[in-house]
């Protein structure tokens, strides 16, 4: 009896520190409620809190995920290039190119 109760233990600790991100498909809806997304792979870091991430990924945009991949198997990305991309933008000016002469 004890085996089974650790084990319980250990499925449900599981299971609490496990990734948030187990959902199956994730829709955004722009201001306008039409679909800007919709995929497999989450729009934004799903580390951090949504109310964080996604304004700047979709301003104005609700995102709903489920546990069923209903509908999910066409992928919809209107979302700016900039914002789906993993890379980190750097701030600031890019430089200015200088012309050269050797005279």
């Amino acid at each position: 009896m004890p085996h089974i109760r650790h084990a319980a233990a250990l499925a449900v600790l599981a299971g609490l520190l496990a990734p948030a991100a187990w959902a199956e498909c994730y829709v955004v809806y722009g201001p306008d409620q039409q679909v800007v997304y919709r995929s497999q792979e989450p729009p934004v870091d799903m580390s951090r809190q949504i109310h964080e991430t996604l304004p700047k990924v979709a301003p104005g945009g609700v995102m709903v995920f489920s546990l069923d991949n209903f509908g999910c198997e066409l992928t919809v990305n209107k979302l700016p290039l900039q914002a789906t991309s993993q890379a980190p933008k750097k701030a600031g000016k890019a430089p200015r190119e200088r012309a050269i002469s050797n005279s």
